[in-house]
């Protein structure tokens, strides 16, 4: 009997890839296990490949599995965006961005851009997610967002980056510390001062320029805490947990007990920058990417 792969086939497929176990994926599909196995099976002979490894313990993805599951991941999360880019211009507007970003972004680049959107396209739909650099990184690829802004120097090939905002480090202090902007002199005089920073695989290159800033100034930070919210890291530093450094920008919007002390004659800068997918179809990405060039 001829069959044909239907959609039904690769929704199917992922959930039994997600779960790796057939009775979780059929309870998740809400259909019978037999059922369930009887459609891999048809779609392993349309395809004439082996999708998974089955035995009694276990349930394994082929390297076609894993190969078919990242391209249905594609596929579904871009069908899904059509219909509802779809949706968005049937009532009048002009599609839907979907932006990812970074907390520090969020306190001027994104609400500018944000203002300037509703001001010279007001029919272009948009939606947030507070993401880390990686998460965003992924979820652009696989076209679950439009947009991202990172604080990243490369990025994986098909993606475009490129910066739209440059700021200094402050380093951050409780507000009773004896160092303030008229007896600081520099960084070695927090040499035996514990740090709290942003967490590694949050923004691995916040990470290591902050430690560049320690080590051009003769020391290794003693690094205690770790976090990827800033308000998490100013709670620290105002119970005096340790001390942190900062864009520059991520001190407006926090009525805390710290102050900050700009470290504007280093040469180390907090680069924000824009990332999207080169062959992304979304017209109404253009748009935010040219004002935010003029921005």
């Amino acid at each position: 009997m001829n069959y044909q792969i239907e959609l039904r086939h690769f929704h199917y497929f992922l959930a039994v890839a997600e779960e790796l176990h057939f009775r979780k994926a059929a309870e998740k599909l809400f259909i019978s296990q037999p059922g369930l196995s009887t459609q891999i099976k048809q779609m392993e002979e349309i395809l004439q490949t082996q999708l998974f490894i089955r035995d009694k313990k276990k349930v394994q993805l082929t390297q076609a599995g894993q190969f078919l599951k990242g391209e249905v991941e594609f596929v579904l999360n871009h069908l899904e965006q059509t219909k509802r880019q779809m949706r968005l211009i049937g009532q009048g507007h002009l599609g839907e961005v979907r932006i990812g970003f970074l907390g520090s972004a969020m306190q001027n680049v994104v609400p500018n851009l944000l203002l300037e959107l509703k001001h010279k396209f007001p029919r272009i739909h948009t939606s947030l997610e507070e993401l880390s650099n990686r998460a965003q990184i992924n979820a652009i690829l696989h076209d679950r967002l439009d947009l991202g802004f990172v604080r990243l120097a490369r990025v994986p090939g098909g993606l475009e980056i490129k910066p739209v905002f440059e700021d200094t480090f402050s380093l951050v202090l409780p507000e009773d510390h004896p160092l303030d902007s008229t007896n600081f002199k520099g960084m070695k005089q927090v040499s035996e001062d514990d740090f709290i920073l942003f967490s590694q695989d949050y923004s691995p290159l916040y990470y290591d320029t902050v430690i560049s800033i320690c080590e051009d100034a003769g020391f290794q930070p003693k690094v205690s805490h770790k976090s990827v919210h800033a308000q998490t890291i100013f709670k620290l530093v105002e119970n005096k947990l340790g001390i942190a450094i900062v864009p520059t920008a991520l001190q407006d919007g926090f009525q805390m007990k710290v102050k900050f002390i700009e470290l504007g004659s280093l040469k180390q800068r907090a680069v924000l920058s824009m990332v999207w997918k080169s062959d992304n179809r979304n017209p109404a990405l253009k748009n935010c990417k040219d004002l935010l060039l003029k921005m």
